[in-house]
């Protein structure tokens, strides 16, 4: 189900072709972590296929890259691995349902709320990139893109410090198809953190899930301590999601 929904996603605004029994998906971004390939359920590619979706990437200046969840293709990180790629992390898939739900307030100081202008979206997706420690300069293509997610379903959240002003954080729950949704870039700054804002943004974006006829959210914590935070919201291990390139 998780993995259906990664496919009817990860399309949106990019390129893709079909490769043998994978989905390769390019975005007009090339940050690694916007290109990568989806296997089909049960994939055993041939060495060939393999070499020819490394080819598919390499033509377009891509680092030749897949992520998936490893229930679906069992068998296929070994065989990535044979041909040369490398695991670059395994993190946990985490699931959440209505009946699991804890919710979680703002922290005092702190407003959570949806972005109201293009200026809040781009001080929310600034926040985000230097929460990831990425450059704090937003792009006004990227700002733009950010605003006009809204109308393709996209809910954002961000953290605002109601003494300055400062946006401290932010995050994303994607569209809903066939119910479910996934929460994704929960961001908060360094001067910002260990007072609950990410829990209260994860908390935010997936009880507005829920009230627009979502059943399940997940997402894919980074580490073991973000998966904590998560936790507290309800979100429980489902399953692992692996990530490998070729270098």
């Amino acid at each position: 189900m998780i993995q259906a929904y990664v496919r009817a996603t990860a399309p949106r605004g990019r390129e893709t072709e079909r490769v043998g029994p994978f989905l390769a998906t390019y975005s007009p971004d090339d940050h690694p972590m916007l290109n990568y390939a989806i296997p089909d359920d049960g994939a055993q590619p041939t060495p060939a296929e393999i070499d020819a979706l490394t080819a598919a990437y390499r033509r377009r200046g891509r680092l030749p890259r897949l992520e998936y969840f490893t229930e679906v293709a069992p068998g296929l990180e070994e065989l990535l691995v044979e041909a040369g790629y490398a695991l670059e992390r395994r993190v946990p898939l985490m699931t959440c349902t209505p009946a699991g739900f804890a919710d979680h307030p703002a922290p005092s100081g702190y407003a959570i709320r949806e972005p109201e202008s293009g200026e809040d979206y781009r001080r929310m997706r600034s926040a985000q990139n230097r929460a990831y420690g990425e450059p704090a300069d937003v792009t006004e293509e990227e700002a733009e893109r950010a605003e006009k997610s809204k109308a393709a379903g996209v809910t954002s959240a961000l953290a605002e410090d109601l003494a300055t002003g400062e946006i401290a954080g932010g995050g994303v729950a994607l569209e809903i198809v066939d119910g479910t949704t996934e929460i994704a870039g929960i961001g908060v700054l360094d001067t910002h953190r260990h007072r609950g804002l990410a829990t209260a943004l994860t908390a935010f974006l997936t009880r507005d899930a829920y009230a627009k006829g979502a059943h399940t959210a997940f997402l894919t914590p980074g580490d073991a301590g973000i998966a904590r935070l998560y936790a507290r919201v309800g979100y429980r291990p489902a399953g692992e999601c692996v990530h490998l390139s070729l270098g």
